[in-house]
């Protein structure tokens, strides 16, 4: 395969670091994501010690401060003409600060909001050839749009359930809206109760090999079989193509989070 330029946030720990340990191995040059520069600067050397690692570069951002999201985006496009695969790995449960600085639950600004605008962004770079792999979750619950808006009183469970469906609701939309002339964006569960430290906090227990959700993760950024896969999800739990929560497959209802979304956006762009 020829190598790919491959972007993959949150990829200091978890499945995160696991599928970029696959994607180094493989020659592909790698656009690291995380919050700590120590810790992506340790990651690099690990990976470009791997046998035949590609290009190795890193970006540092916090995704729960959205402005951090447009910088990235922004130094990504200056540094390279091309992105072949965008994976947006990076995910909260629970934090000790459910609120961000632009009034968001961190939930849905991480593991929403972001994602959604780092794609959008970054879609200049992207073609017909490409992908865009989004982490969603067997955790789904149906949520009012506009609860996007603002803090929930919801507890950490039901809240990153509302964010990975409306994430799973926002890739379908996307990809039905982009048709063929963009890249392919596919939802993914990579498997319940993986061995990360988000497991680990939130449910207390250790785990299953991360391998298998980086696994799963690497095939839907490069395999066949999900070359045309967009506007699809991927359940790893049942291992195939499978429905999502019933609110993603509705066209009104994906329509309705994304305008949230975009409002969200434009309010903070305007501050």
């Amino acid at each position: 395969m020829e190598p790919k330029t491959i972007l993959l946030t949150g990829a200091t720990d978890g499945i995160g670091l696991e599928t970029a340990r696959m994607l180094a191995a493989d020659g592909h040059t790698l656009l690291l994501h995380g919050r700590n520069p120590a810790k992506l600067e340790a990651v690099e050397k690990v990976l470009a010690a791997l046998p035949g690692a590609g290009q190795i570069h890193w970006y540092v951002a916090d995704l729960s401060r959205l402005a951090n999201v447009e910088t990235m985006a922004r130094a990504v496009s200056e540094a390279h003409d091309r992105l072949d695969v965008l994976i947006n790995n990076a995910g909260v449960f629970t934090s000790p600060e459910t609120l961000t600085p632009d009034g968001l639950d961190i939930r849905f600004a991480v593991n929403t909001i972001a994602p959604y605008s780092l794609t959008r962004r970054l879609l200049p770079l992207m073609n017909a050839t490409g992908r865009v792999v989004n982490l969603s979750s067997a955790a789904q619950a149906s949520l009012a749009p506009k609860a996007l808006h603002g803090p929930s009183r919801l507890g950490d469970g039901a809240v990153y359930a509302q964010s990975k469906l409306a994430l799973t609701m926002w890739s379908r939309h996307m990809a039905l809206s982009l048709g063929d002339d963009g890249p392919s964006v596919i939802a993914v569960n990579p498997r319940s109760y993986l061995g990360s430290k988000m497991v680990k906090e939130a449910y207390g227990r250790e785990g299953a090999d991360l391998g298998i959700g980086a696994d799963i993760l690497c095939r839907a950024a490069l395999s066949e079989e999900f070359a045309d896969a967009s506007g699809t999800y991927f359940d790893n739990d049942v291992g195939r193509f499978a429905s999502p929560h019933p609110d993603a497959l509705d066209a009104q209802k994906c329509r309705e989070v994304v305008r949230e979304i975009e409002a969200i956006l434009s309010g903070i762009s305007h501050r």
